[in-house]
């Protein structure tokens, strides 16, 4: 109670404001039954998706971020909800210059004459956190500047505080909410926001990507010019290109369509799989179409990252689905889920239905995630957040694919894949410190093993009357014996292999 009055105290007209919106839009059984309300005070409105998703557009851009992140959860959200969140866009009037040059000078630490030989006042785009202009640094080269709103950190703290506040009710009082995870709902969501709200990160991810693409014409990432850039101002190279949205548009600009969809399949595979550093949200706002079947990523700043661990437990997930192996598929979603209580056979019966649905043949994303994920609400399944955002941009990557390039077939992209795949995933046990590393873990093993065997021994002779149904101490030697064999040639491979 204390914690609430004292975030009452703080943000009490913003607190007010939300749950007068709220209600504004017929929320508030939606409100009683996440546990924010005392008690209902009206039932569930038709259409309530679409309420919500106006009401988070009235809220500003911090509750437009959380209703982008809740249509990436696709495992707790039924398709009419997805849909509704899907389509929260962050455009906003655009501000008068005049209210951005003080910030934007600032920033630069100099006048505006003297930085850009050319500015235009006009915005290219605005957005509900910053607007971009077109300029040109003295030395000839075009820029895209982007320019943070003014005052736009302070109001989405107090917003991310509010938040916070409300997800530790409803995850008290709800147990409907507390499927959701609301607390780690509000954190993921806190990270993306701050994140975002610093242009260093977006500059930082641009360079990364870069490097990882260095070696490909085909790719292009903005160069950041640091000189200029700062946390509120970001200036980087202008790209002139075509949004991957007409296959007939793409035609006239002498673009090959086809090539462009291979081309951004095998992108997203490379990020997510090989480099394990990948665009978060590669919607047709955010890609560009060059002349010479080139491709420009834009708005990095939600880059997500995939663990070598998680790449290798997404890429037998995916084996398993396109091979038909329902139980590497049902083992996986287990490993996914292990907080949550399952039946092992249950979730077998519902995968052996999926694989059966989408394996030994084309690899059509959209239809394998219409059946996967209401799968995993029937199953009450919860996948991991960075799981989440690499469906995510896998299912964002195939809608624009399959705009331009209806016939295109992610599985034989996939399946194009799989030799440099392969060799990455050897040549990632083979660097240095991981086989030191891995070596290290083996000695120790070694080291146990025997202690380990000598106690199992003692623990069989003391058994009085062994069941017939358990296997004999030699089984179990042997098994151990062979274990220990196949550890030691493991360690021999990778020490050959390094």
């Amino acid at each position: 109670m204390f914690e609430t009055l004292m975030v009452a105290s703080r943000d009490r007209d913003r607190l007010t404001e939300i749950f007068t919106i709220a209600a504004g839009f017929g929320l508030s059984g939606l409100l009683s039954r996440m546990g924010l309300s005392a008690k209902a005070l009206d039932p569930d409105t038709p259409d309530l998706p679409n309420r919500a998703r106006q009401a988070l557009e009235k809220l500003g851009p911090t509750y437009m971020k959380l209703g982008q992140i809740l249509a990436t959860r696709r495992d707790l959200l039924n398709d009419e909800w997805v849909a509704a969140f899907e389509q929260l866009q962050s455009s906003a009037p655009q501000l008068p210059f005049s209210d951005l040059k003080a910030q934007v000078e600032t920033s630069l630490g100099e006048p505006i004459e003297t930085a850009f030989s050319f500015f235009d006042t006009q915005p290219l785009a605005a957005a509900s956190i910053a607007q971009v202009h077109r300029a040109r640094l003295t030395d000839g080269r075009d820029v895209a500047v982007k320019i943070r709103r003014p005052d736009i950190r302070p109001r989405m703290e107090a917003d991310l505080r509010i938040l916070r506040h409300l997800a530790s009710l409803a995850e008290a009082n709800s147990a409907e909410a507390r499927r959701f995870r609301p607390i780690s709902l509000v954190d993921q969501l806190a990270r993306d926001t701050l994140d975002e709200l610093d242009f260093t990160h977006e500059g930082h991810n641009a360079d990364l990507l870069r490097v990882d693409y260095a070696d490909n014409d085909h790719i292009i990432i903005p160069k950041i010019h640091w000189q200029w850039s700062s946390e509120a101002v970001l200036v980087m190279d202008y790209i002139d290109g075509v949004p991957p949205r007409d296959p007939d548009i793409l035609r006239a600009r002498h673009i090959n369509p086809d090539a462009i969809a291979a081309l951004g399949a095998e992108l997203v595979l490379n990020m997510v799989l090989i480099y394990g550093r990948f665009h978060g949200d590669p919607h047709p706002g955010n890609l560009l179409c060059l002349a010479g079947n080139r491709l420009a990523l834009l708005d990095l700043g939600s880059v997500g990252t995939v663990s070598s661990r998680r790449q290798h437990e997404f890429l037998t997930f995916i084996m398993g689905l396109q091979s038909g192996s329902a139980s590497a598929v049902t083992d996986m979603l287990l490993h996914w889920s292990k907080d949550v209580p399952l039946s092992r056979e249950q979730l077998l019966i519902a995968c052996e239905r999926l694989v059966a649905r989408h394996s030994n043949g084309p690899l059509v994303l959209s239809a394998v995630i219409a059946d996967f994920f209401p799968m995993l609400r029937q199953q009450g399944l919860v996948l991991p957040p960075d799981l989440l955002l690499v469906f995510k941009a896998l299912i964002t990557i195939d809608g624009v694919l399959s705009r331009i390039a209806p016939e295109f077939d992610l599985s034989a992209a996939l399946q194009n894949m799989r030799r440099p795949l392969f060799a990455a995933r050897f040549a990632d046990i083979a660097r240095g410190e991981r086989t030191q590393a891995m070596m290290l873990e083996l000695m120790r093993i070694g080291e146990d093993a025997p202690h380990l065997l000598r106690r199992l021994s003692n623990w069989l002779d003391h058994q009085p009357n062994p069941s017939p149904k358990l296997p004999t101490d030699r089984a179990i030697l042997r098994a151990a014996a062979m274990i220990s064999v196949a550890i030691l040639l493991h360690a021999a491979v990778i020490f050959w292999a390094s």
